[in-house]
């Protein structure tokens, strides 16, 4: 297979746009006309490569004869961690076993090293070749490793996929491409659930991070290259022996052309435009050999993409050659029309080859052997995709017993990957304005500020140890290092000195402020949002960089963000503003740039180009280059460097939308009830509340007391309705952390709706005066009764008896560990 390295066309373009006025780029209107039905000769051609060979072919016809039905069935089903025990193998022939964002392995935490995920590949290994009788096919395990194998504690974890779109570099690609593979192989799992080839145009989406550009140039550029990177020369088989794994291109397709922005919506959009735009990545993917590519969540002109034959076999199998299989995305499947996620025979007769079915795996694997049996499912059909499977299983190297890679110690988060992450972090930094402030001599008094500063999970985004990303901690990063850490190394080297104060205070009068700031970790739906204002409401971020400026104090702002916002108030107030994206592990990468020598000579020069235009107004949500009206504050292609002399004016703080704060997930934090939540005290006679200390701050949490002379609840209330039905399916949690001041003398529920749980035992069992947490799944409180699409009151504690009982958070948590379901309440 020839692997010549993709050219680049480096876009070099540096032009700031015009900052005066603020029009909104006009979007092209496309009214939906329902159809769904691709036209394959309007597509472009690709060939797989290396996949099919006589060899290979004779061994898996060989294979496929001696296959009952059920084993077939079997093959074309992927069950999670979560929800599948290496036991169930033994009656279960699946094909495929993964570990979602936030599925821990066997026996171990979710945040866990190599060693527990070894140990669950090969218990679950085990368990399949211990199946009696049959015919024994190894078992393929798939992972997630979006930025790096991000789920593994240790590992080197790369800028996020917006971040590499701004360093031009497909080289740079390849070879994170084969770190990651690499440090996926040790961990046991030989498929990444990557490359994204996506193409975000509407940055509100909350996967716009996963996307290397809104244009499908720098798409196209990359893919084959971090294909080749993560597989190696497929051809050559035994993939997995040479310390690469199976890739998995995705999502096809649009899923980044949805209305609005939503996650998991409807791309409405001409054939010609799907084609154009979000298309051109797939073929270079499969002309480089990719093994599988993941069917989107999304429809297109209302047809969901797990379910339209037309373009999973039509276009992608027949048109554009593709000899891999078609995996699904988690129960994707059930969203097809007349579909639930145990029963969906119309998505094998689409094309789709291997269901993605995390906890509905039992259930469909039934069903699936009755619809080949009464017909629904062709033969043809199943032995077509498994056909597909075993032959990625063969190039792969699975029937193969050696796993030179596995359980490795010297892979992850080693220091030749750690220097190439470290390296991708400074080739995507962008300068989008430097009045004269940078470089800052190593020989300075250095203050370093804000939130983002020193917190390495921060800086890494979403995708990182967990789903969401949240809830981590630097001690999870053993194999990291925080911005402030890279930056206090490089100031001290140069005779300078530098101070960390989070909140920007000082005693003695700073040479110059760096101020770390910017969006908290998110992934898909949760991360999606409705307009693109930074910090919308509160701007504590711009009310510190406001504060050290009327101190005299120069200001540089380093910007942690998956995508454009509209941040116009904070770069006026700031003398440098940097866009950092969301670095990963290797947060030295922006000292390395920022920080020059002891005379202020740059060590390293801004390299980044924007991959994304930059909106100018919050409501230009959809800016693409080669819009109508395209009217950006920064360019598509804009990123400064130190030779420039563009001296950036004031800009326009109209956002240009109402304010608008979203939160579905955050109902009390810090002391403080966001918006649109409040207490809500039934009746005040009975209940009343007051501030207590909390985790080590005055004043941040609130003690609840129960009189004990009648019923009486307390509630966290918002202002309307709240759909909470993609929480619930992604497996989302409660969490409330409590401290029980005086024990309960009668029942106490929490409750969610009409879901009311028992929580007595818990609370009556609880240490007097030590804070816990209790984190109950909202389908615990689905299954007692509450209407998830209709949420007015997410917090609800009852009780008619006494009880004091206080509050340090109450939020929604993508982190499982711990979880409890306490019984319905009579």
């Amino acid at each position: 297979m020839n692997t010549r390295t993709l050219s680049v066309a480096l876009l070099a373009t540096t032009l700031l746009t015009s900052v005066a006025g603020s029009t909104l780029a006009a979007e092209p209107v496309f009214a939906p006309t329902g159809k769904a039905t691709a036209h394959p000769a309007a597509w472009p051609v690709a060939k797989s490569q290396g996949l099919v060979d006589a060899e290979t072919e004779a061994f898996v016809d060989a294979l496929l004869a001696k296959l009952t039905l059920e084993e077939k069935v079997g093959q074309m089903i992927q069950a999670d961690t979560g929800a599948i025990k290496p036991e169930d193998l033994k009656t279960y022939p699946l094909g495929s076993i993964l570990a979602g964002g936030s599925s821990p392995p066997l026996g171990a935490p979710d945040r866990s090293p190599i060693g527990p995920w070894v140990d669950t590949v090969r218990a679950f290994r085990a368990a399949g070749e211990a199946r009696q009788g049959g015919t024994h096919i190894p078992l393929m395990f798939g992972i997630d490793a979006v930025h790096g194998n991000g789920n593994i504690v240790g590992a080197t974890l790369f800028p996020h996929n917006s971040a590499l779109g701004a360093t031009r570099d497909p080289e740079l690609i390849r070879r994170i491409g084969i770190a990651t593979a690499q440090e996926t192989a040790v961990s046991g799992f030989d498929w990444a659930f990557g490359p994204t080839l996506t193409v975000p145009r509407d940055d509100r989406w909350g996967r716009t991070y996963e996307g290397y550009s809104e244009d499908p140039e720098i798409v196209r550029q990359y893919a084959g290259e971090m294909i080749l990177g993560l597989q190696g020369a497929v051809s050559q088989g035994q993939v997995l022996q040479h310390g690469h794994v199976a890739a998995s291109a995705k999502h096809f397709l649009g899923d980044g052309g949805t209305h609005e922005g939503h996650d998991q919506g409807d791309t409405r959009v001409s054939e010609a435009d799907l084609v154009r735009l979000h298309a051109p990545g797939y073929v270079p993917a499969i002309n480089a050999g990719t093994m599988t590519i993941m069917a989107s969540f999304n429809s297109w002109n209302g047809v969901k993409m797990h379910g339209n034959k037309t373009l999973l076999t039509d276009v992608l199998k027949d048109r554009m050659g593709f000899d891999g299989f078609v995996i699904g995305d988690w129960n994707g499947h059930g969203q097809v029309a007349g579909c639930t996620p145990t029963n969906c025979p119309q998505a094998a007769n689409a094309g789709l080859d291997m269901y993605m079915a995390p906890d509905s795996w039992k259930g469909l694997f039934d069903n699936m052997v009755a619809q080949v049996k009464s017909g629904e499912i062709s033969q043809a059909r199943v032995d077509d995709a498994v056909r597909r499977i075993l032959r990625v299983k063969v190039k792969l190297g699975l029937f193969k017993s050696a796993r030179p890679w596995e359980g490795r110690a010297d892979v992850a988060g080693n220091a030749q990957h750690r220097a190439l992450a470290r390296e991708a972090v400074r080739k995507s930094l962008v300068l989008l304005k430097n009045n004269g402030v940078l470089p800052i001599k190593s020989s300075a008094n250095v203050l370093v500020a804000g939130s983002g500063a020193d917190d390495i999970g921060r800086q890494s985004g979403g995708w990182t140890l967990s789903w969401q990303g949240t809830d981590n901690k630097n001690s999870d990063f053993p194999n990291a290092q925080s911005i402030w850490s890279g930056l206090k190394e490089a100031v001290e080297a140069g005779g300078g000195k530098a101070t960390l104060n989070v909140d920007g205070k000082f005693d003695s009068k700073p040479d110059v402020a760096v101020v770390v700031f910017g969006e908290t970790p998110y992934a898909e739906g949760v991360g999606d949002l409705k307009t693109l204002e930074y910090q919308p409401g509160d701007k504590a971020d711009l009310a510190l960089l406001k504060r050290l400026k009327a101190a005299g104090v120069p200001v540089v702002a380093v910007f942690l963000t998956g995508r454009p916002l509209w941040v116009n108030p904070e770069l006026n107030a700031s003398d440098a503003f940097v866009n950092a994206w969301l670095p990963g592990s290797e947060g030295g990468g922006i000292a390395d740039v920022i920080v020059g020598d002891k005379t202020g000579k740059p060590r390293n020069d801004f390299k980044g180009k924007l991959s994304f235009s930059w909106p100018k107004s919050a409501a230009q949500t959809s800016l693409n280059r080669g819009d109508r009206g395209y009217d950006p504050l920064f360019a598509y292609g804009y990123g400064l460097n130190y030779r420039d002399r563009v001296r950036l004016p004031k800009l326009s703080e109209v956002s240009g939308v109402t304010v608008v704060a979203e939160n579905s997930s955050n109902y009390f934090v810090a002391g403080k009830t966001p918006a649109p939540f409040s207490f809500r005290l039934l009746p005040t006679t009975s209940v009343q509340i007051r501030p207590v200390d909390a985790g080590g701050v005055q004043e941040a949490g609130r003690q609840i007391t129960f009189s004990g002379a009648g019923a009486a609840s307390a509630a966290l209330v918002g202002d309307k309705p709240m759909d909470l039905t993609f929480q619930t399916n992604a497996e989302m949690a409660l969490l409330v952390d409590y401290r029980v001041d005086v024990r309960p003398t009668a029942p106490v529920t929490l409750s969610i709706g009409w879901g009311k749980l028992d929580v007595a035992p818990v609370l009556a069992s609880a240490p007097i005066g030590e804070w816990k947490s209790l984190k109950v799944p909202l389908k615990c409180f689905a299954a007692a009764g509450t209407d998830v699409t209709k949420v007015a009151e997410p917090f609800l504690l009852e009780t008619a008896g006494a009880l004091t009982v206080s509050l340090q958070g109450v939020k929604l948590t993508t982190d499982p560990a711990g979880a409890v379901c306490p019984a319905k309440a009579q």
